[in-house]
């Protein structure tokens, strides 16, 4: 993270960027990519809605790098978690995951350390 204490962004006005890690079980790549070729409409409106945008997900072998820009990753998800539309996501995501690992106090995820940016 820069001396500030938060990540890197190109402007004040951006929202900060973030980036996860997460795992798929093996055998599970080809059906959750399916699944992310046709996102429920719904969704995709409530990750908007709660301030979440340059959604990228990135993937080698089972391993995710899930990346997004947010004012406040952890304000944004709070907005999302108990909603319905997402509940059903996860449920419907969760048979494609592997048990998080690596989870430092208070994270919700195995969140990545910006080193570099070039806006």
């Amino acid at each position: 993270m820069s001396e500030t204490s938060e990540p890197f962004s190109s402007a004040k006005s951006t929202p900060h960027r973030y980036a996860f890690m997460l795992r798929l079980l093996p055998g599970a790549a080809e059906a959750y990519e399916a699944a992310h070729r046709a996102v429920w409409p719904e969704m995709l409106a409530l990750l908007k809605e709660a301030g979440i945008s340059e959604y990228s997900i990135y993937r080698r072998d089972d391993l995710l790098i899930l990346a997004l820009r947010a004012d406040d990753f952890d304000a944004a998800w709070a907005r999302i978690e108990d909603h319905p539309v997402n509940l059903r996501w996860q449920a419907a995501m969760a048979p494609y995951f592997a048990p998080i690992e690596g989870l430092r106090a208070g994270e919700r995820f195995p969140m990545l350390e910006e080193v570099f940016y070039l806006p």
